[in-house]
């Protein structure tokens, strides 16, 4: 494995409820196209192609700053906008950037605690809408849901505002309470939910013994120490012998490639875990690495549309190879690799897409997700009854299969 795959994210469309601030963005302007009027511009010359494509856009950026009816004008919100709409126009809604603060936080979740509501959210739609509630914490016991769309915070409509602006404004200091309207699908009228938000322990890996001697272990998120989590849960687990695994991946929204790759060798012994597209024609292909815990145990995996990137990589390639049968609903549908580069003087990075993945027979699911081998839908009412369909065919499909 090499080293640099832990610079990998295959988050899938999956912003924390964090992240905060706005874009600071000088870098832009003083090293890549000076402006004869700024200090601190690179002394390096642009070639006269690249002068000329940018003469209109100093141009508008004088015009701004001569003319403009609310003087004086931010630089920096100009760069701001200046490098979102650089973004926004390769028209790929992974590709984004991220301030200092907005990396800062959209990290941690990866490594350890955090505050706020708890919930996986895709911030590249027209509203900020959840992907998962984290099990356990305030948006799930609230009663937020996957594709919950957040209209309104604290009163304010957020029509027109970017969802990573709607994300400054549901952080907050644990105890605090946010008031967030939400637009849900099937709902005749929105939702008006209030939240008090907490401090989020992230503990990535849980497993238990089920009745008829069936292991069960939950992954909610790929972070860094989510391997070291997996192996003690497998330690512990497989020294009862189970008959049967259950693998439970729903609402799990992604992370590392390289976590994935280590979750995967535990129940893969050998061969190719997911093959890579890049968009200069490379390819690239990530292998098991011997020595798993669980790599005979029959598995099934429990999959949702919450199940999404890296959770669908291992999902995808536990079947390929017959390790494993998917029970539950068609995933989310993200078969495409981010890496993110810090810029210059801790001024944030750029999170830009570079290849797609496939899984190990070359399949793609971007935009399609996993269809489940056995179809079982979990329904409002059996939440509330506290009752899990889904975990049930898949102990039901493993005790038949001892």
């Amino acid at each position: 494995m090499k080293s640099k795959t832990l610079r990998y994210l295959l988050v899938g469309l999956v912003v924390f409820v964090l992240v905060v601030g706005a874009f600071s963005g000088g870098v832009f302007v003083g090293v890549v196209i000076p402006h004869p009027s700024l200090p601190g511009a690179s002394t390096s010359t642009p070639s006269s192609a690249t002068q000329t494509l940018f003469v209109p856009f100093w141009k508008a950026w004088d015009l701004v700053h001569q003319e403009f009816v609310k003087q004086p004008v931010s630089d920096q919100t100009l760069m701001e906008g200046a490098i979102r709409g650089m973004l926004q126009s390769l028209n790929e809604a992974h590709t984004v950037y991220l301030n200092p603060a907005e990396y800062k936080e959209w990290t941690m979740p990866m490594n350890g605690d955090y505050e706020g509501i708890g919930a996986y959210v895709d911030a590249t739609t027209d509203y900020l809408t959840i992907i998962t509630p984290m099990p356990g914490y305030p948006a799930e016991k609230a009663g937020l849901k996957t594709g919950d769309k957040i209209i309104a915070v604290d009163g304010q409509d957020m029509t027109g505002v970017a969802p990573m602006l709607v994300l400054n404004k549901v952080l907050g200091p644990a105890g605090t309470v946010v008031k967030l309207t939400i637009q849900r699908a099937g709902e005749p009228a929105p939702l008006q939910f209030a939240i008090t938000r907490a401090k989020i322990t992230l503990n990535s890996v849980n497993g238990k013994m089920l009745d008829n001697n069936i292991a069960y272990v939950q992954i909610t998120t790929f972070g860094q120490t989510t391997p070291t989590e997996l192996q003690n849960t497998l330690t512990d687990l497989m020294a009862k012998k189970p008959a049967g695994l259950v693998l439970d991946l729903r609402n799990n929204g992604g992370g590392l490639l390289d976590t994935a790759m280590k979750v995967l060798s535990q129940f893969i012994s050998q061969g190719v875990l997911i093959n890579i597209q890049y968009g200069d024609g490379r390819k690239e292909t990530y292998s098991a690495t011997p020595g798993g815990l669980a790599t005979n145990i029959p598995i099934v995996v429990l999959v949702n549309k919450g199940t999404a990137s890296a959770s669908e990589v291992t999902a995808g390639a536990l079947r390929d190879y017959g390790r494993a049968q998917l029970v539950g609903e068609v995933t989310y549908g993200k078969g495409s690799m981010q890496i993110f580069s810090p810029l210059p003087n801790n001024e944030g990075g750029v999170d830009i897409t570079v290849a797609h993945w496939l899984t190990p027979k070359g399949n793609t699911i971007d935009g399609t997700g996993l269809k489940p081998d056995v179809a079982v839908t979990l329904t409002a009412d059996d939440v509330k009854a506290n009752l899990d369909p889904q975990l049930d065919k898949a102990v039901a499909i493993l005790t038949a299969s001892k």
